[in-house]
């Protein structure tokens, strides 16, 4: 069973900076793409960023190139998302996947890790 272990959430101001981890429990190879995924109650769930373990696909939601960057370790089997001139809109519980492509859309990542809040106060 694949288990994604998220952290690094907490409450920054507007403009400031947060770094959120996820680390999966076990070989990942057999499913290259982790995702990054937000979600404000009483909203859908929103894209906002993907890698591949390679380090060869990237991608984000329009909203957040620019200010927020992804990584991945594969040594530690963590992937990284650097959030930085964070704004109101960012406030949400974000949750960490894991899946076969990288994509925006979350039915096709297949585990999920249980979210981390970060709320952005102005």
């Amino acid at each position: 069973q694949v288990q994604l272990f998220e952290s690094g959430g907490g409450l920054a101001e507007v403009g400031g900076s947060l770094t959120l981890s996820c680390t999966v429990s076990e070989s990942t190879f057999s499913m290259p793409a982790m995702g990054w995924f937000r979600q404000t109650p009483g909203k859908e769930r929103e894209f906002v960023g993907a890698i591949s373990w390679s380090g060869e696909t990237v991608e984000y939601e329009d909203s957040v190139k620019g200010r927020f960057t992804l990584s991945r370790d594969k040594t530690k089997k963590t992937i990284y998302m650097y959030m930085n001139n964070l704004k109101p809109e960012d406030t949400a519980t974000y949750y960490c996947a894991h899946g076969r492509v990288v994509s925006n859309m979350d039915f096709t990542y297949r585990y999920w890790g249980q979210g981390t809040q970060v709320t952005v106060s102005s």
